[in-house]
């Protein structure tokens, strides 16, 4: 029964998702309407959809997992994936709707006047920022499957890209603006539900002061982050929500800088709202499931309880919401990271047309599908973290410095870039083979953010005094452009 009821969530999503995109094939007709959605989208739309493509698999499953594996060390991932769009509000989201560009290597060239290096070495970040963040939904979408369904695990990853690719090809931005913020309001409600029923069963359970006892004692048992690694998970979730390549796209589908400014406002809301119930379920996970920790098999724990807590058919039901819940953050990130990635290989390879973008959507998808059938599934929400220290040491210090600061030039800008993406990258990789120890280095390595992201603005800054007689022509007229109110512009916004 569970997995007949599983399948059928997982049918009525794919349907939904795609009969949605199809709606925005009606009124999508021009290039820009791929692209941004016609620069169209209000507030309320942009902030759910932008909720629905952040909220990842890190954020469905990852989260509770987390905190069951590190206990109150885990609560700083919801933390940050908030708090960084406090820093998106505060210094990148207006200027960026402002800037009149499709994708962030739109950006680079607008701001350092047509350096083609520049773009290029700006593509293909994008490219791989994009694919790093699509093979965890995928081994997401293989972990619920398999779970779920008993179906094999290779399953999840074809379906969704399945489903995204036709997404994506309807009507591109603003089909998939449809899409997602469906999807973020159907996830909450899939979080909610459950959440509801497990806190009646769980609460008299735990009422005695016996049973609140047991839960401080295996807060405490579970592995904690020492200094050093929370500092730097902070900082890399902070700074590197600020160069998500699908993030950062959807401001440019405002019509306005206020508007922009408008929706980040509330998308922290949002988020607020919703990681509070994936942190309730880690709680619950570290009383009901305490021995996915041992076997690194976490980011299972939602999808568990239900069985934990309840016997028959309600089980199977909150199981199956679960797993559309699940699958719709698959969809709803990978379908964002799609739009993003399809649009800056098109921009790049296809002179920017539509028949280019969709051609750009399969080769977007393609490698992390394989990437995800032949590889293991990492902790979702770490995996997501090393992405977003590599953002926070690459994209994050050129927006940051490009739009704040007017000195900076397109060698120092690529210098950065250079130095954040080979020392952050290199670390990363290295710290997946080397042992869990307790020698400083190997936490270094682990987690870089904490050196790698200032050590990427030192360089881009360094740099562009060293060359600052190449400072772009058109830097007054561009800042202008980024800085002066949509009322008082005098270029389009």
């Amino acid at each position: 029964m569970t997995s007949l009821l599983s399948v059928l969530a997982l049918i009525v999503v794919c349907v939904t998702t795609m009969l949605i995109a199809f709606f925005g094939l009606r009124i999508s007709r021009t290039t820009s309407d791929f692209y941004v959605a016609s620069r169209t989208v209000r507030p309320w739309w942009n902030a759910s959809a932008i909720g629905g493509e952040y909220l990842s698999a890190a954020s469905f499953l990852g989260v509770a997992g987390l905190i069951v594996l590190s206990g109150q060390s885990g609560l700083w991932f919801p933390i940050g994936y908030t708090a960084g769009y406090l820093m998106l509000l505060l210094f990148v989201a207006a200027p960026m709707r402002r800037s009149q560009a499709y994708t962030i290597p739109d950006f680079a060239q607008i701001r350092f006047d047509t350096s083609p290096a520049l773009r290029k070495l700006t593509t293909y970040l994008v490219v791989v920022i994009c694919w790093l963040y699509i093979v965890p939904q995928m081994h997401g979408a293989a972990l619920t499957l398999s779970i779920a369904t008993g179906l094999p695990s290779w399953v999840g990853p074809v379906v969704v890209a399945a489903v995204v690719c036709v997404t994506v090809f309807s009507g591109g931005m603003r089909s998939v603006t449809f899409v997602q913020a469906f999807q973020y309001w159907f996830k909450l409600a899939a979080l909610v539900i459950p959440t509801i029923f497990l806190l009646i069963r769980a609460i008299p359970e735990q009422a005695s002061s016996e049973r609140a006892a047991l839960l401080y004692t295996q807060l405490e048992s579970v592995n904690t982050m020492n200094i050093y690694e929370t500092v730097s998970i902070i900082l890399a979730l902070l700074f590197g929500t600020l160069g998500l390549p699908h993030v950062l796209v959807r401001f440019y589908t405002n019509p306005t800088g206020q508007a922009a400014r408008s929706t980040t406002v509330i998308v922290l809301c949002l988020l607020s709202a919703f990681y509070l119930l994936p942190t309730t379920l880690g709680v619950l996970g570290i009383l009901y499931t305490p021995e996915l920790g041992a076997i690194n098999e976490t980011d299972a724990t939602i999808l568990l309880l239900p069985a934990r807590l309840f016997d028959g058919f309600l089980a199977d039901v909150l199981t199956a919401i679960v797993v559309g819940g699940a699958f719709a953050a698959f969809l709803s990130t990978t379908s964002g990271l799609a739009v993003s990635l399809a649009g800056a290989i098109s921009q790049e390879f296809f002179a920017g047309t539509v028949r280019g973008f969709r051609i750009s959507t399969v080769l977007a998808i393609a490698l992390p599908v394989l990437i995800a059938v032949l590889t293991s599934s990492l902790a979702l929400a770490g995996a997501i973290g090393n992405v977003f220290a590599f953002t926070a040491s690459t994209i994050c210090p050129l927006l940051l410095l490009g739009i704040w600061w007017r000195s900076l030039t397109a060698k120092g800008a690529i210098a950065g870039l250079l130095v954040g993406s080979i020392t952050c990258g290199a670390s990363l990789i290295a710290g997946i083979f080397l042992p869990a120890t307790d020698q400083w280095w190997i936490h270094l390595l682990r987690q870089p953010a904490a050196w790698s992201v200032p050590l990427a603005f030192v360089v881009m800054i360094v740099v562009s005094h060293g060359t600052r007689r190449t400072v772009p022509g058109n830097v007054d007229r561009v800042m202008a452009l980024l800085h002066v109110p949509d009322r008082d512009a005098k270029f389009p916004a």
